[in-house]
């Protein structure tokens, strides 16, 4: 049912970035605030299980659910950053996008050996930037026990690259094939 409301919800744009990509747009679905609720709402029953004991979500359009994760759960909230946005001291990572490659960055001190970490973004492409946020994790010894996303673009096979190198589970709220 929430697929369903989703989909209704996200627009695709033709040639952003740049030529070939085929962007979903979540903007359309922020417009509508009971539909947001329902949506953290949904997730946040498929998390809780897992006692997480963070949230972490990756720039930009990971920021917009997974702060209302973190709220709705009770917990911190880790923002994972492009290259030079973050003011103290952080590790990095480099990954590759389907237009391109890119750097991430985590305060060296936002996790700690004993943190369960929920990594969350708006949509899984080809995964590697959730591959790059979860070796940051696993490097300053958290565990993640869970990736979140709205939407898994099935089609560029980032859900498999994640099951075959991490060791968490993947919960998305609607898949294109």
């Amino acid at each position: 049912m929430i697929a369903t409301f989703i989909e209704q919800h996200i627009r695709t744009i033709k040639d952003f970035p740049k030529e070939g990509v085929y962007f979903k747009d979540i903007t359309p679905l922020l417009l509508e605030p009971s539909l947001c609720d329902e949506i953290t709402d949904t997730i946040a029953q498929q998390l809780a299980p897992l006692q997480p004991t963070k949230i972490a979500a990756i720039e930009s359009r990971g920021f917009l659910f997974g702060m209302l994760l973190a709220n709705k759960l009770r917990l911190p909230f880790v923002p994972i950053r492009k290259e030079g946005k973050l003011p103290a001291e952080t590790i990095s990572a480099c990954y590759e996008l389907e237009y391109g490659t890119n750097v991430i960055e985590l305060h060296k001190d936002a996790i700690t050996p004993n943190d369960r970490v929920v990594i969350h973004d708006d949509v899984l492409a080809t995964g590697g930037t959730a591959k790059a946020a979860y070796s940051l994790i696993e490097s300053l010894g958290g565990t993640v026990v869970a990736f979140s996303f709205l939407l898994n673009l099935d089609f560029l096979h980032g859900k498999a690259l994640l099951e075959k190198d991490c060791s968490a589970p993947i919960f998305c709220l609607k898949d294109y094939d």
